[in-house]
C-alpha cells in the first residue's frame, strides 16, 4: 500500500509540476496571460497588473516545489509524507486563492483541488504508516 501511495504522491506531484512549469514559462515570457488566451480583466479583483508575479509565484510554489517533493520520496526522506501533505496545501491554497481573485471557477479548478485533497491524504495516510 505505501509504494502505491507513493506512485500515486509522485504521479500528481509530477502532473502539478509540470503544468506549473508550463504556466509559468507563459506567464514569465508574456506577462499579458495572452499566450495562455488570458486576458489582463481577469485580474482586476487581484493585486496584480499582469501575469507576472503570479508566474514566478506558481512558478516556485507549484512547479519547483513539486519536483523537490517528488525527489523527497525517492530518496525516502524521514519526512517526506509531510512534504507531500504540505504540497497539497500549498496547492489547494493556490487554487483557492487564484478562484477567489478571478471569480470564477473553471474545471481545471475543481481536478487540481482534488488532487491537492488526494495528495494530503496520501500524505497523512504515508506519515501514519511510517511512524506507526
Amino acid at each position: 500500500m505505501l509504494v502505491v501511495l507513493r506512485m500515486l504522491s509522485i504521479l500528481l506531484l509530477l502532473f502539478n509540476g509540470i503544468g506549473a512549469l508550463y504556466g509559468s514559462f507563459k506567464f514569465i515570457t508574456d506577462p499579458s496571460g495572452a499566450s495562455l488566451g488570458m486576458t489582463l480583466s481577469l485580474l482586476e479583483h487581484s493585486p496584480f497588473i499582469n501575469y507576472l508575479i503570479p508566474g514566478i509565484i506558481l512558478l516556485i510554489a507549484n512547479g519547483i516545489l513539486s519536483f523537490v517533493v517528488i525527489a523527497l520520496i525517492l530518496f525516502k526522506t524521514n519526512f517526506y509524507s509531510l512534504a507531500i501533505i504540505a504540497e497539497g496545501c500549498i496547492l489547494f491554497g493556490w487554487i483557492t486563492i487564484q478562484v477567489i481573485m478571478l471569480r470564477t471557477v473553471a474545471s481545471l479548478h475543481i481536478i487540481l483541488w482534488t488532487f491537492a485533497v488526494l495528495l494530503i491524504l496520501s500524505g497523512v495516510v504515508l506519515n501514519r504508516k511510517l511512524f506507526l
